[in-house]
């Protein structure tokens, strides 16, 4: 059996999704996987799933006929930090960026793939775990992040960062596998004063590259979600 989606195979995903070909599809392959799967068509009805069983895992369609997903998002951040991937046919930048700005994990645009939708759930999934995780250190491949000891290493070198290059590798390591907009990242690591500053990110993400990237022109580690914003590669 294809064991690509089975990072966590115990794990129970809702699906808020009002296209029942869509749900069909997603039941079959995710079920397929080990994942057990609640679902449904209606955001009013996501919301007091979410609250009544607790999932591990949310998929979240945008465009729902009873509540806007935003909204919907809002509603379920307000006592709960369990993934949320968003499922979209809305391609726009502005949109993507909402919702992670709204407390989306990630996003999928539709049509999609299964091996990338189960990918990112992995990361999700990975994410949530990590959370709970006191350890303060983490490896994505060569590249080793202590973030008590301020120490980066590549392999078996150590990389010497300004404390602005370590702040910012610092919260996407925090939050590695996920995407961060650009306005997440500037609040995060220069203050509220910097949002919209985005030439902040682009000049320290280049010096970033050049000292942690083999090829900063095709980044293995630090990756772009063009228009949207940055994330660490997880794993």
């Amino acid at each position: 059996m294809n064991e690509i989606g089975r990072a966590n195979p115990s794990a129970s995903v809702l699906l808020i999704e009002d296209e029942a070909p869509i749900r069909k599809f997603l039941r079959a392959a995710l079920e397929g996987q080990g994942y057990a799967i609640v679902e449904t068509a209606t955001g009013q009805d996501g919301i007091t799933q979410a609250a009544t069983r607790v999932p591990d895992l949310v998929l979240l369609d945008l465009g729902l006929p009873d509540v806007d997903g935003f909204e919907i998002l809002r509603r379920i951040r307000e006592w709960s930090a369990l993934p949320v991937i968003v499922l979209t046919a809305r391609g726009q930048d502005g949109d993507k960026v909402r919702a992670l700005d709204a407390g989306a994990d990630d996003y999928v645009t539709k049509p999609f793939s299964m091996p990338e939708l189960l990918a990112r759930m992995r990361v999700a999934l990975r994410h949530r775990a990590r959370a709970g995780d006191d350890d303060p250190v983490i490896e994505v491949g060569r590249l080793r992040i202590d973030l008590a000891g301020r120490r980066v290493t590549l392999g078996d070198d150590e990389i010497q960062l300004t404390p602005i290059e370590f702040r910012l590798l610092g919260a996407l390591a925090r939050h590695a596998g996920r995407v961060l907009t650009r306005d997440a990242l500037l609040r995060e690591v220069w203050g509220p004063a910097a949002v919209g500053q985005h030439h902040y990110l682009r000049v320290y993400m280049a010096q970033l590259r050049r000292k942690i990237e083999t090829d900063s022109a095709r980044p293995e580690f630090l990756l772009t979600e063009l228009g949207v914003g940055y994330r660490l590669r997880d794993g």
